[in-house]
């Protein structure tokens, strides 16, 4: 689709193929593109975001006038750093930088040969290894939307996660919010979503949001982890051998502490109440299994609720490709990559949190990581100096985080109990409104055993979200653990820009 270039709504898009396409311009597909683009590679990077940096590195509308954005961020200088070999390599050529482009799906195509990959089961319209991938994008804003496409020899995707919610009484009223929305909302708005703000789920971002909500004026009576810290003691040696995630936690304890935010773990919060805005919200103790205990519940006034449970790989492209998953110790799905960051389809590489949730730090490390990985594919043959011993660094490095992260992950995995505190007229899919009760039917009574058929009897999932929020939840209501679904899209798409797509990739 033709572009002009003296438009900066719409960047132009390479004409003749690149050799990597990184998908989502967060820390792992930032760090790739730039390292990549240092190898030697041309590179396209697409981001569904208007400014690179994805969820965490998120910053102020240039129209708020902020002077310090980097206040409001952990180790801002990794970003910064690549933010300026990002506009440097782009203004030589090497870098294609897309925003406002949503992939919504990768397409192999091409003759057999040495090349990126190969053909992905289901799909037809290629014969034998593919050797380019096509992307399909939607660009730009509604209702001023236009089909985008762009063909790479390779695939990285880092198109990280979303919040993991797990629905109580109450969940629905204005108010409650994602506790990473709340950081989003103070990153990127500058705004605030109330004055006294309760905290609550599981996880360490949780500690990060309550410190920054109040370091901007908010009131945190009480951050609310459902996960015992006892639990990192089977995991000591990880820890030690992350001495600056020591450091940094104790830094989010000191933070509390100067803004006399009070922390309860081993508790939950069972249910918010108000009727036009969220006006209090109830929290229990509880057990090892996550079952509030009776007789220990307390009410706590606020105005807002920043509520999650970890995070969730985003993986709908990868997934529709084929490309194989595991069950992660915090119990979600995310993709299995080797130690080079390599998917199970040969061609696509993966970094950063559709590989398992680690943080900046390790996706910043993995996305250089595969870049390496595909710049050896690629362009096989004696390396730049130095580069062996890089790739090396980047593997320990990996390792270090990835089991710290593994740590964290089993800390607050969220116990089977939990869902103890919904009752039957709670509702669990906020898309189509499907109470609990409906789905504990279609299990205990109507025989469903998996996600899917739970969907097909109470229509829980099939909203505008398509499952990403409730999906959990319905699984672990229906007694399965969570699985990744294999989706043709990855975003809506105009019905248009489906007809103008070549007959080979529909």
């Amino acid at each position: 689709m033709p572009t002009s270039p003296s438009d900066p709504a719409e960047p132009s898009r390479p004409a003749e193929p690149v050799d990597l396409a990184v998908v989502g311009a967060g820390p792992a597909g930032l760090a790739a593109a730039v390292a990549a683009a240092g190898l030697g590679l041309r590179v396209a990077l697409l981001d569904a975001g208007d400014r690179p940096g994805g969820q965490f590195y998120r910053h102020p509308a240039p129209g708020l006038g902020a002077t310090r954005p980097e206040a409001l961020h952990h180790d801002w200088g990794q970003f910064a750093t690549r933010e300026a070999a990002l506009r440097a390599h782009e203004s030589a050529g090497r870098i294609t930088y897309l925003p406002l482009h949503h992939v919504w799906t990768v397409v192999p195509g091409g003759a057999a040969g040495p090349g990126a990959g190969h053909a992905v089961p289901g799909r037809t319209g290629a014969a034998g290894p593919a050797t380019e991938w096509t992307l399909h994008a939607v660009a730009g804003h509604a209702p001023d939307e236009r089909a985008a496409a762009v063909t790479a020899r390779a695939v990285l995707i880092a198109t990280g996660a979303y919040e993991r919610q797990l629905p109580f009484p109450g969940w629905t009223l204005p108010g409650v919010v994602g506790a990473g929305g709340a950081q989003a909302m103070l990153k990127g708005g500058l705004v605030l979503p109330g004055k006294r703000v309760v905290v609550a789920g599981s996880g360490p971002l949780l500690l990060a949001v309550a410190g920054s909500l109040a370091a901007a004026g908010a009131a945190v009576p009480a951050v609310v982890e459902a996960a015992a810290y006892t639990a990192y003691a089977g995991r000591v040696p990880a820890l030690l051998r992350n001495p600056g995630k020591l450091v940094e936690a104790a830094g989010y304890g000191g933070a509390l502490a100067r803004h006399h935010v009070r922390l309860l773990t081993r508790h939950a919060v069972t249910e918010a109440h108000g009727t036009d805005r969220i006006e209090a919200v109830t929290v229990a103790r509880l057990d090892r299994d996550w079952r509030p205990l009776p007789g220990t519940a307390r009410r706590i006034p606020c105005d807002a609720l920043a509520v999650g449970h970890g995070l969730v790989p985003q993986l709908e492209l990868a997934t529709g490709l084929g490309c194989a998953t595991r069950p992660g110790p915090d119990a979600a799905v995310a993709l299995e990559v080797d130690a080079l960051q390599r998917t199970s389809v040969p061609g696509i590489w993966s970094a950063g949190e559709t590989g398992g949730i680690g943080g900046a730090q390790l996706a910043l490390t993995e996305g250089e990581l595969a870049a390496h990985s595909v710049a050896g594919a690629l362009r096989p043959g004696p390396t730049a100096p130095g580069a062996d011993r890089r790739v090396e660094r980047l593997a320990r490095r990996r390792a270090r985080l990835r089991a710290f992260a593994d740590a964290m992950a089993a800390a607050h995995r969220p116990g089977d109990g939990w869902t103890g505190w919904l009752r039957d007229d709670a509702v669990v899919c906020r898309c189509e409104e499907v109470p609990a009760g409906r789905i504990r039917e279609a299990a205990q009574d109507l025989g469903a055993r998996d996600a899917r058929t739970v969907k097909l009897l109470t229509r829980a999932g099939m909203g505008w979200c398509q499952g990403r929020m409730c999906g959990p939840a319905v699984a672990a209501l229906a007694g399965q653990e969570p699985a990744a679904d294999r989706r043709p899209f990855s975003c809506p798409v105009p019905l248009g820009h489906l007809a103008e797509l070549p007959a080979t990739d529909r």
